[in-house]
């Protein structure tokens, strides 16, 4: 047994009250003008032709009027339902053609509104990126739209699992480090380090560390110098001693950190733009670098912190995406009103947007238009046949009623130059 097909609810906007009012005061009317020719006719046949010759005119008139208003009311009832709920044959042709009703709709609308031709005709005479300038720059527009970008990016990270997205950011992580080369990065760094004598500003604070590091820890280097004296040695020699060793230390961290053309500088600076050019140049010293660079990945520290970045970077956007305020938003917004601005006012851009708009809609057209016509065709189909019907009849069916309105009148019409060219000719 076939699975019943599901119904789709039709939109409430064409279940309109006043629309109803409206065919119920039309379908009376007709009614009216058929009952009105009855009696006419009626009176007619009562009155016999015995009192005059005007009865026949006006007895034509009323028959051929039912016979207009009977066909016509007929043939609008068959559109929607059986006449007399007799199974005539070629009535209640919407419910019975519904489905075909709403296959050739689905291929009209394809056919003549989704091409390509008919849409880039369209957009050539609309602004478009006008239209999308001053939508973006509409008072309260771009803060609006970034806090939507906000929803949006919270709702997507919301439906992946940190779980599953970890192992696989740490994955990417540490293959991107270790397909890249530590020696050319490296090199790269110290090579801006040295160029800006930023090494020397190193060394000049690494003695200046290096002389409180001695200040701070003197007892501790004293004690070690008279462990290290022979007990035969008188204490106050070994206080002379560590007081001109310690002094003379603390002399020459101060005069490197303050001649900047000290020979430990130029040395310092020669040995690192060296070891530089053997960054660049020599195998086995690139080899060490990068040996080194794997003995640090393969580190369970640097491993957990590879973990997290997905975790750290997401939570650090989406705090800074919550927040109205944050610079994060405050870049947003402006990106936004600088694109309204653009699209309003730079040539290049206007029309790079109006050239591109029209392709791409021309092949979202032709991509989808098959898509959209099944889609009005199969929403057709699953729409409830008498409700369709029932709906159909509301929209168009005050029209109709006319229909019948006409044909009462017309017919009473005809009717009468019929009956009249009959007696001349008689």
């Amino acid at each position: 047994m076939a699975a019943p097909r599901l119904t789709a609810p039709l939109a409430g906007s064409l279940d309109d009250p006043a629309r109803a009012r409206d065919l119920t005061r039309m379908k009376r009317l007709a009614t009216g003008l058929f009952l009105l020719a009855a009696v006419v006719f009626l009176g007619c046949v009562l009155l016999g032709e015995e009192a005059g010759a005007w009865v026949g005119y006006v007895r034509a008139t009323a028959e051929a009027s039912m016979v207009g208003a009977l066909a016509d009311w007929f043939a609008v009832t068959a559109l929607f339902r059986h006449p007399l709920r007799l199974p005539i044959p070629h009535t209640a042709i919407i419910p019975r053609k519904k489905d075909q009703i709403g296959e050739s709709l689905g291929t009209f609308v394809q056919e003549n509104f989704l091409t390509r031709a008919v849409v880039a005709e369209k957009l050539a005479t609309i602004d478009v990126p006008g239209r999308l300038g001053a939508f973006l720059a509409a008072p309260g527009r771009a803060e609006r739209l970034g806090g939507d970008a906000a929803t949006a990016l919270t709702g997507l990270t919301q439906l992946v699992k940190d779980d599953d997205l970890q192992p696989a950011v740490a994955a990417l992580v540490a293959r991107k480090l270790h397909d890249t080369p530590a020696a050319p990065a490296l090199a790269r760094v110290l090579e801006l380090v040295v160029d800006g004598d930023r090494h020397q500003e190193v060394l000049s604070a690494a003695m200046r560390l290096m002389a409180r590091f001695l200040d701070e820890n003197r007892l501790v280097f004293r004690a070690q110098l008279g462990d290290a004296s022979p007990a035969w040695v008188p204490d106050w020699v070994d206080d002379r001693v560590f007081d001109r060793a310690f002094a003379g230390v603390h002399r020459f961290l101060a005069e490197v950190a303050a001649d900047p053309r000290h020979e430990l500088r130029r040395a310092y600076d020669a040995r690192l733009r060296a070891y530089v050019h053997a960054l660049r140049t020599d195998p086995a010293t690139a080899a060490r670098v990068e040996e080194f660079k794997h003995e640090v990945l393969a580190h369970p520290a640097v491993r957990d912190w590879s973990g997290s970045l997905w975790t750290t970077a997401k939570d650090a956007v989406l705090t800074a995406a919550a927040d109205p305020a944050s610079p994060l938003r405050a870049r947003v917004t402006a990106l936004i009103l600088d694109g309204a601005r653009l699209l309003r006012t730079d040539p290049t851009v206007r029309e790079l947007v109006q050239r591109h708009s029209g392709q791409v809609a021309g092949y979202v057209a032709e991509r989808f238009s098959g898509d959209l016509a099944d889609l009005v065709s199969s929403t057709v189909a699953r729409w409830d046949t008498e409700e369709t019907s029932r709906r159909i009849e509301l929209q168009v069916g005050r029209d109709l009623q006319w229909i019948r309105v006409n044909g009462t009148v017309v017919g009473g019409l005809a009717g009468l130059v019929i009956y009249t060219v009959a007696q001349l000719l008689g």
